[in-house]
């Protein structure tokens, strides 16, 4: 291994390092748990308990004392006198260096391995990996080290430890000045991640339980306006309200650098706030406050909260998040408290919480008129109490109240978010992006707009890059969540989104750990078909994990139609017509307009049934759906109307013009060809030019994300 200066000075202790040929300060990391553990019983038992349970990120402390029949405390100070170390340090070298062992065996990815040895996050496994070993597992697994070089190393670090050290001290004092003036350049940047711990109450009082809440809100959303910070949602903290885990072990699961914590009380006029920055790596508080403020000044002391952990953390706030920090919400405090009473009815989201939330709400505007933030929470109140509604009861108040929040502060994450649900209430999608690219400029760590971006862009405006870019982030900002179905769904838009743009390998890992946290979710075993699909290209296959699916629940007409077109693919057209029709029977009965996008497959099949008029009807509604398209798969679907009226000439041009798209799915590579109205293209040597065309503009954009995704230690 070709050792790599340190510092562009020369000194002599330098020297001796790099004729040692080691990398002192990653050695130093490797050897610790050999040079503090004591091989014990107790160690090696806790060792093979945590080695059980290896693949469940949610392993952690708690769970290991309780396996071993221990209070968490007994755990604690006995793993500490042993090796050294912090409860959660130990079962982590205990994760990493099973990881290593994986990584010398060579048959899995980077991405698998973490997930194997229960990191929840790759370049968190990384960071951990290389801060531990001294080098990545990219490089220990492409073979730049040596299969025995941690163990070598480790061994010469036993064996001539106290030369070492006595080397090392030379080269403190040697090179103390140089550290002095280069420690910016040389130290390794910090992740600038925060998580908000829930506050809690130290009044006697429980009705003031809310004020405190509120505090920790207010922090909590300020911090999100600055870019230069990964923030952690709301949902993903609020699971350790009550509990009792260490702060390491917290930022451990959050994959967060810092913790804030709080307690307050409000007594009459006056806010008392104890609140501290916590660093996770060494549980020391860098920053700590006590404040003691009339309820008057709580904008002022929120707002002191947030620009001072910024500044502890060296996080950059620019002028205009610092605008949008410093804004006031209202001057009205009646108002105020008004608003803070209706945010937990309001997070509950319930149909009895967001009604009493919105009288909470209302009561804030009639103390101030002018209140935008109490207006925008009516409209997004009222949006979730219209969701999944068959009739829908209140677009004209979501409309009216987001207009008014818009009126009182244009430039506001949650009057932006308002307007957006109103453009998506009514199936205005277009008008609705703007909306919410704009509320993720002012508040780039909200989970909310990030989910509904991704899915916005999953579904009814599909585009690949944004899907990923935006499931990417929601993983990186709401992994943590308090409960495992919302996790499971936010893995399950990771898998839909890599598996889109061809990365059908991590797309499995990913859909697995939607599987794991919620065996139930609705659509992850649809999913886990097409992936499938696309690694082993068996129709048949696939069509009979469908037929299965859905015979388990026949009321899903998602997976009907997946069952018919299958059953279309393998031309078995009357087993498609059976399948067809009874999606076309739902269909009609409770007047949905659903997959049309399909009709003319099923107009092809009820034609080779001899159901000439229902075949009409159907290629109608399916020319119409084209002319009405307005994504990029325009040009393809009008393909198939062409080549469905034997105009195949039109039907290549209009692929030549869809071979010019970016961010098309996989799918496209898959099932182009498969479609029996393209059948009679197949010879054509046209069509098989612009099929190429397709597929190599796939391809070199695959290639391109991938080089993203590696660099970036997501894939």
């Amino acid at each position: 291994m070709t050792q790599k200066p340190v510092f562009t000075s020369s000194g002599t202790a330098f020297f001796v390092f790099v004729c040692l040929n080691f990398s002192t300060f990653g050695l130093l990391k490797i050897s610790r748990l050999n040079l503090k553990v004591v091989r014990t019983d107790f160690i090696e038992a806790a060792e093979a308990i945590i080695l059980e349970n290896i693949s469940n990120e949610q392993f952690g402390v708690s769970e290991l004392a309780e396996a071993m029949n221990m209070s968490r405390s007994n755990l604690l100070r006995k793993i500490k006198k042993d090796t050294q170390l912090s409860a959660s340090q130990f079962i982590r070298e205990v994760r990493l260096k099973k990881g290593m062992e994986l990584v010398k065996q060579k048959t899995l990815t980077v991405s698998e391995i973490s997930y194997q040895v229960g990191f929840g996050n790759t370049s968190y496994f990384i960071k951990c990996f290389r801060e531990y070993y001294g080098f990545s597992p990219g490089e220990a697994g492409k073979g730049l080290l040596n299969n025995e070089t941690a163990e070598v190393q480790v061994n010469f670090l036993k064996r001539y430890r106290w030369h070492l050290l006595s080397v090392i001290l030379v080269f403190v004092v040697v090179t103390t000045m140089l550290l002095l003036r280069t420690e910016k350049t040389l130290a390794p940047e910090i992740e600038k991640s925060i998580a908000v711990l829930p506050f809690r109450n130290e009044s006697s009082d429980s009705l003031n339980l809310y004020f405190v809440n509120g505090l920790m809100e207010s922090t909590l959303s300020n911090l999100q306006k600055i870019g230069d910070l990964r923030v952690v949602s709301r949902t993903s903290v609020e699971k350790y309200r009550n509990a009792r885990k260490g702060v390491p072990e917290i930022a451990g699961e959050l994959n967060v650098n810092y913790l804030v914590e709080g307690s307050g009380q409000r007594v009459g006029n006056q806010v008392l706030l104890h609140i501290q920055l916590i660093k996770a790596s060494d549980d020391r508080p860098v920053w700590v406050e006590q404040y003691n403020r009339e309820v008057g000044d709580v904008f002022a002391l929120q707002n002191d909260i947030a620009k001072k952990i910024a500044d502890a953390i060296e996080a950059v706030v620019t002028p205009d998040e610092l605008k949008q920090i410093e804004k006031i919400p209202t001057k009205n405090l009646k108002a105020y408290d008004y608003y803070l009473q209706a945010l937990e009815p309001f997070h509950s989201l319930t149909r009895e919480g967001l009604k009493k939330a919105i009288q909470l709400f209302e009561k804030a505007i009639e103390n101030d008129e002018q209140f935008s933030l109490a207006y925008a929470d009516i409209a997004i109140s009222y949006y979730f109490l219209d969701l999944n509604q068959k009739q829908k009861q209140y677009t004209e108040e979501i409309n009216k109240y987001a207009d008014k929040a818009l009126l009182y502060d244009p430039k506001s994450a949650e009057s932006l978010i308002a307007k957006a649900l109103y453009y998506l209430q009514n199936e205005e999608f277009q008008l609705a992006l703007p909306h919410l690219e704009k509320a993720l400029e002012y508040n780039p760590n909200s989970s909310a707009v990030v989910q509904m971006l991704a899915d916005i862009y999953a579904r009814v405006i599909p585009n690949t890059d944004k899907y990923l870019e935006y499931a990417l982030k929601g993983i990186q900002l709401d992994v943590a969540t308090s409960d495992s179905v919302t996790k499971s769904y936010t893995y399950l838009h990771l898998s839909n989104a890599l598996i889109q743009s061809g990365f059908t390998d991590e797309a499995f890992v990913y859909i697995n750990k939607s599987l794991e946290f919620n065996p139930e979710n609705y659509y992850s075993p649809l999913l886990i078909v097409f992936i499938e699909y696309a690694k082993d290209g068996n129709l048949e296959q696939a069509r009979k994990k469908l037929t299965s699916l859905w015979q388990k629940d026949t009321t899903r007409l998602d997976i009907l139609q997946e069952v018919a077109k299958f059953n279309y693919f393998q031309e078995d057209y009357d087993s498609a017509f059976y399948y067809y029709e009874k999606f076309e029977k739902a269909r009609e009965k409770y007047n949905l307009n659903i997959y049309s996008q399909e009709d003319a497959k099923i107009a092809l099949v009820y034609k080779l049934k001899g159901m000439n008029e229902q075949s009409a009807k159907l290629f109608n509604a399916y020319a119409g759906y084209c002319e009405k398209d307005q994504s990029i798969y325009k040009s393809a679907s009008m393909a198939v109307k062409y080549a469905y009226e034997e105009e195949y000439e039109k039907a290549i041009e209009q692929l030549n013009i869809f071979a010019t798209q970016d961010n098309y799915q996989y799918w496209i590579l898959l099932f182009l060809e498969k479609d029996p109205i393209l059948k009679p293209l197949k010879d054509n040597s046209r069509f098989r030019k612009v099929v190429n065309k397709i597929e190599k503009r796939f391809w070199e954009k695959h290639i391109k994300l991938e080089k993203i995704l590696e660099k970036k230690g997501l894939i």
